[in-house]
């Protein structure tokens, strides 16, 4: 945060609605926020939790609680009450921040979380009651300096979909996040001061939290609107000259499908960052060829690398050329980041095989929060082991194939096939599923469940999928599903053969993760 203070302090750091302060401004709020945070007792080893769309206050947020010394943890939007209570009550959170679209959800996890002693409205409104209302809070504080930590300190836990049915919690250090943040922006030369990114992603997810703070660090504005539409999009690019934007391929595809699109001026565009989920190849070229004047970047990576591995800089976007033949690619390792592909023993294989991605550097997570087997079994000598399937090229270019790890992703999404079976499990009339992911034109990839039914039992699709609304997201929710007799195939050591029930979906499909 000092640092647009330091170089650029009059000119605009953040943009919501008909809403802007100086980066001046930002930091005493940010002080100011910090210190009201201390007063109810925030500080080291107190857990923060954020519920809320976009917004300035939430980027105000982000930055007070590290400032007050404490750890944030940003809640997904689009989980179910049950999904974000478990996330609660885990990493042990004593203060939520909410707003407007989460009051209703804000009071039930107070009612069952017991940690939570103090609610933070950061809503346009008045606060309900029984809660703090932000500005008031702001107000009444006095500025304070941050507090010291030290580079490898917790600053958050950031929950991801789990093997075992529930959420994980990505422990991420100060260190973790400046290293990534920073290599991100410099290897997409989104750094120059003054220009304007566009939070159109949700902020909650690491993505967007991984640009934001490298785009912070170089001076830009940061300019936001509560949830991606393609319309509000396209409105603000043209009205508040937006330079740079995050979309996974999923907003791609529907800001393509935007009437206004063609007819709109996005002359300031320069960069439209993707990644978090497959992107079809059809779907990126149409793209290219409707936004010329814009450079596309991928960048891949998971929240337990900060999120940054690997970047496909915008001058391999090409289909001729030196450069072309790179498009399929995820690009090469970014800065500060080691890449091997291993096998199943761990020894790294010959280019051109395909094995396991694994990455080490200074975005290495410190671990998943009260979960030390899995941490061991993830983090091996310093290096992640993805679960994801791939091969380098002799160019150093890192190209996708498959994943070991039963992982679905969806709309930018992830989703662990683990959470949706643990779901369907409960039902009573249900013996047993088997959930996949399958190609959607839509959303990268789509969930569907096979299900075995109890004896002498009947249920429909609508059964299953109100029963699962209660216990998942509506993301995790399967989209498509069949109902089997037989039993499903097995392995010789009792596993489930999932490959052999989810190849014949992507057969022919060149691309199968992101």
């Amino acid at each position: 945060m000092h640092f647009g203070v330091e170089f650029a302090p009059n000119t605009i750091g953040t943009s919501f609605a008909d809403r802007e302060h100086t980066w001046n401004e930002v930091n005493n709020r940010v002080a100011k926020s910090a210190s009201g945070l201390a007063a109810i007792g925030a500080g080291k080893g107190i857990h923060i939790a954020i519920l809320a769309l976009n917004s300035d206050k939430y980027f105000e947020c982000l930055n007070a609680i590290p400032w007050s010394g404490s750890v944030m943890v940003p809640l997904n939007i689009r989980w179910s009450v049950k999904e974000n209570l478990y996330s609660l009550n885990d990493s042990e959170c004593s203060i939520l921040f909410f707003d407007d679209a989460f009051i209703d959800t804000a009071k039930e996890l107070k009612l069952k979380c017991d940690n939570i002693k103090h609610m933070i409205y950061i809503g346009e409104n008045s606060a309900p009651e029984g809660t703090l209302d932000y500005e008031e809070f702001i107000a009444n504080a006095t500025p304070m300096q941050p507090v010291k930590c030290d580079y490898d300190d917790l600053v958050g836990i950031f929950y991801t979909g789990g093997t075992t049915g529930f959420p994980k919690g990505v422990m991420l250090s100060h260190k973790n996040l400046w290293t990534s943040s920073v290599c991100l922006i410099s290897a997409m030369k989104i750094n120059t001061e003054g220009e304007r990114y566009l939070h159109a992603a949700p902020m909650f997810h690491l993505a967007d939290i991984g640009i934001g703070y490298g785009t912070v660090i170089s001076g830009l504005t940061q300019v936001f609107i509560p949830a991606f539409t393609p319309k509000a999009v396209i409105e603000t690019i043209q009205a508040k000259q937006v330079n740079h934007v995050l979309l996974v391929p999923t907003m791609i595809t529907l800001l393509l499908s935007e009437p206004t699109l063609e007819t709109s001026d996005l002359s300031s565009l320069q960069n439209i960052v993707y990644g978090a989920s497959p992107m079809p190849e059809g779907i990126l070229i149409s793209a290219m060829e409707k936004m010329p004047s814009v450079q596309f970047i991928q960048a891949y990576g998971q929240s337990e690398l900060s999120p940054l591995i690997t970047i496909l800089p915008a001058e391999y976007h090409v289909l001729e050329g030196d450069k072309s033949g790179k498009l399929r690619s995820a690009g090469r390792p970014g800065y500060c980041v080691s890449v091997e592909i291993r096998d199943a023993d761990g020894r790294v294989v010959p280019t051109g095989k395909v094995g396991e991605v694994s990455a080490c550097g200074p975005n290495v997570m410190l671990g998943y929060w009260k979960n030390e087997k899995q941490t061991q079994s993830t983090i091996v000598d310093n290096w992640v082991l993805t679960g994801d399937a791939g091969y380098m090229d002799e160019d150093g270019f890192l190209f996708l194939v498959d994943r070991v790890k039963d992982m679905i992703i969806t709309g930018g999404e992830n989703v662990f096939s683990a959470e949706v079976e643990n779901a369907l499990s409960l039902h009573p009339k249900i013996l047993e599923s088997i959930v996949i992911g399958i190609p959607s034109e839509e959303w990268g990839e789509s969930v569907h469940a096979i299900i075995r039914l109890n004896d002498n039992v009947e249920i429909t699709e609508e059964d299953v999928i109100a029963h699962c609304r209660e216990n998942i997201a509506n993301y995790k929710i399967p989209r498509s599903m069949e109902f089997r007799e037989k039993p499903f195939p097995m392995t010789g050591a009792g596993k489930y053969k999932k490959n052999e029930l989810r190849d014949p979906f992507w057969k022919d499909k060149v691309r199968t993760i992101n």
